[in-house]
């Protein structure tokens, strides 16, 4: 096997050309501590040596459970470097979660971050078995534990330093062994429609992926990245290892969750990958900022985004944009578009990436007016993570792109989307009758997703399960009429329901704390709770405004009639949404079915039973009355703005 066909191989060969060079660094105290290539390799190595002490042994799974610290990646690389793979936990992951991954991947030993994390796998021990070891890799809080299988990271790395002294040359015997198609990772999937499964994939398979998105994208060593998002979840792992690994780019890590905007702006990134939501947020941020900003800067920067609009616009129709219009965007940029991307961590951005689900065709247009490079990627856990991709000068706003260097597409003859590429993954683990069903006999992944080409471009419709048809016999993605709403500053999530002889769409809709409550204090509109501001009788009017500005530019088959707004957010802990923030529909649908059911129905208000949690531990069940709102009860006070100056109308109010 080549030099280079394994993570650890690569982390060698970095360390031997680049040993002072800056691999990962994090920012603690206020201050960024770097560790470079020759400290990290022998950091993992040392690792390596002692999870081997440990019993760990080659096709072993090896379960990491925190944030984004270099210590994730030491722990990845050295349980890599005995043949043995890791599988990631989402730190916000609780109870029953964090016990079916330790489960079904019959995981012995456990690294995890804190004292949080160590107590969560405390918890669950005596249901488990199998696990022998748990390793802690930030003491802090643990000093009275006394539990016989907890070590502390530091510790078992000084053991690995005297395992390998006794045992010369035996790690590099087992890092030489390993080969491409060995497992690297182990990935949960979503879990939109049940019980994540774990997607086993290899060496290979990352490292394929990552050479074709960069030889349309190529990153040099000299590019910045920022590492923020969970590596539990494959879209990090995609830039920070599959590309990140080859071309040898240094890793920063944020301080907290909290100082992420503005460690992006200290570091001031090449290269960002994130999912909708991180990019919706941001759209949400610009929009507060405007709301609290002068009307000086609103009419300045209104101004800015509009001739963005203009460029954008013309780009992503391949048209050409004239020198008089070019020389006006420079302007533009200068005086109101580029002060805002410095705000956001992006005035250094090359380009940005999207994937994971879908973000809307106006966010999408938003940021290119604003001057920021994104671009949709579309792929899934078993396809390696990447499998098709816009390219410079080919991005259109409807579309995910075209297939990347090495993969194949096709569109079945029901509307499914099918991958080959060696990106696709060796299998469920433990699971080989899902597997089979995933991948036929001649490697072509089924991906559930139902979409089309155009020109040579791959629109993605939705899943193909969620695809429904209008009363009128429509077929049409709740997504995509979802996306619009949530373009709206104050709608952070929303579910849409009509399917078949329902007569009309209704959505469930949950409004965005922060953008509405400032909307409330703006207007002195006094509240208590997150319930109470929902209930508002000027907070309906308010979200009915912007679902008028959703339907506006919707053909009337497809255009929301009925509206709730829920009393309380939808939360990953309840099993609403995923650890990556998506909607977990079917839960919805049957949780919130009361609901549902008298949207369809003439009432304007039902009543639904809720378990209330006090901060004394203490927990209720409470009668709450939701209002429910028809679209016709809500003349708009004006003609509503046409959708692609959506932000621009909001900016004005």
């Amino acid at each position: 096997m080549s030099a280079g066909d394994t993570f650890p191989k690569l982390l060698a060969g970095l360390a031997s050309r680049h040993p002072g060079r800056a691999a990962l660094q994090e920012k603690r105290y206020g201050i960024w501590q770097a560790t470079t290539w020759a400290g990290y390799h022998e950091r993992a190595r040392d690792l390596a040596h002692g999870l081997a002490d440990l019993g760990v042994e080659p096709g072993e799974v090896v379960a990491v459970l925190g944030d984004n610290r270099p210590e994730w990646l030491i722990s990845e690389l050295a349980a890599q470097s005995l043949g043995a793979c890791v599988v990631g936990v989402y730190p916000t992951s609780v109870g029953d979660e964090v016990r079916h991954i330790l489960e079904d991947a019959r995981v012995r030993v456990v690294v995890a971050e804190d004292q949080e994390q160590a107590d969560k796998v405390i918890g669950l021990w005596d249901a488990l078995p199998a696990l022998a070891t748990l390793i802690v890799y930030d003491p802090r809080g643990l000093e009275r534990y006394d539990q016989p299988y907890l070590a502390h990271f530091c510790d078992v790395e000084a053991r690995g330093r005297e395992v390998e002294q006794s045992r010369p040359g035996w790690l590099d015997d087992q890092i030489a062994a390993g080969s491409g198609d060995d497992v690297a990772i182990i990935c949960t999937t979503s879990g939109t429609t049940g019980r994540p499964k774990l997607a086993m994939l290899s060496h290979a398979n990352l490292l394929s992926m990552g050479h074709g998105l960069m030889e349309i994208d190529p990153i040099s060593p000299d590019d910045r990245y920022v590492s923020f998002l969970p590596f539990a979840w494959l879209g990090e792992q995609m830039l920070a290892l599959a590309c990140g690994m080859q071309v040898g780019f240094t890793t920063s890590f944020c301080e907290d969750a909290a100082t992420v905007r503005a460690d992006l702006r200290e570091i001031g990134p090449d290269v960002l990958f994130s999912p909708p939501r991180i990019w919706e947020d941001m759209v949400a941020d610009v929009q507060i900022r405007l709301g609290e900003a002068d009307a000086v800067k609103r009419a300045v920067f209104g101004w800015g985004l509009k001739v963005g609009e203009r460029v954008a616009d013309l780009e992503a129709q391949s048209r050409p944009v004239g020198p008089g219009l070019r020389m006006l965007a420079k302007v533009a940029d200068l005086v109101a578009l580029r002060p805002v991307r410095d705000q956001l961590g992006l005035a250094r951005l090359d380009r940005g990436y999207t994937g994971g689900a879908s973000l809307g065709p106006d966010v999408f247009r938003f940021f290119h007016a604003l001057g920021v490079n994104l671009k949709q990627i579309y792929g899934q856990t078993e396809a390696g993570g990447v499998a098709v991709a816009h390219r410079d000068g080919d991005v259109r706003f409807h579309t995910v792109g075209v297939p990347i260097p090495g993969t194949q597409l096709r569109i079945a003859d029901d509307g499914e989307i099918l991958l080959r590429s060696p990106g696709v993954f060796h299998g469920y683990y433990g699971d080989d009758e899902a597997t089979s069903l995933a991948v036929d006999a001649d490697g072509w992944l089924y991906t559930g997703d139902a979409g089309y080409l155009d020109g040579g471009h791959l629109v993605v419709i939705d899943r193909a399960k969620d695809v429904i048809a209008a009363p009128d016999g429509t077929r049409f993605s709740p997504a995509f009429i979802e996306s619009k709403l949530k373009f709206s500053p104050f709608v952070e999530e929303a579910v849409v329901f009509g399917e078949g002889e329902r007569g009309h769409l209704v959505a469930l809709l949950v409004i965005d704390a922060q953008t509405v409550g400032a909307w409330a204090e703006r207007r002195h509109l006094g509240y208590t709770t997150y319930m109470d501001l929902a209930q508002r009788e000027q907070v309906y009017r308010l979200i009915a405004e912007e679902v008028n500005r959703s339907n506006l530019d919707l053909p009337e088959a497809i255009r929301v009639h009925r509206f709730a707004l829920l009393h309380k957010r939808l939360d990953a802990d309840d099993e609403e949404i995923t650890r990556t923030c998506k909607v977990r529909r079917a839960v919805i649908a049957e949780r919130y079915a009361s609901i549902v059911d008298a949207l369809f129905g003439p009432g304007d208000e039902v009543t639904i039973t809720s378990i209330v949690s006090y901060q004394d531990g203490s927990r209720a069940e409470r009668a709450i009355p939701l209002r429910l709102a028809s679209m016709k009860e809500f003349e708009p006070a004006s003609q509503p703005a046409p959708a692609r100056s959506r932000l621009m109308a909001w900016s004005v109010r």
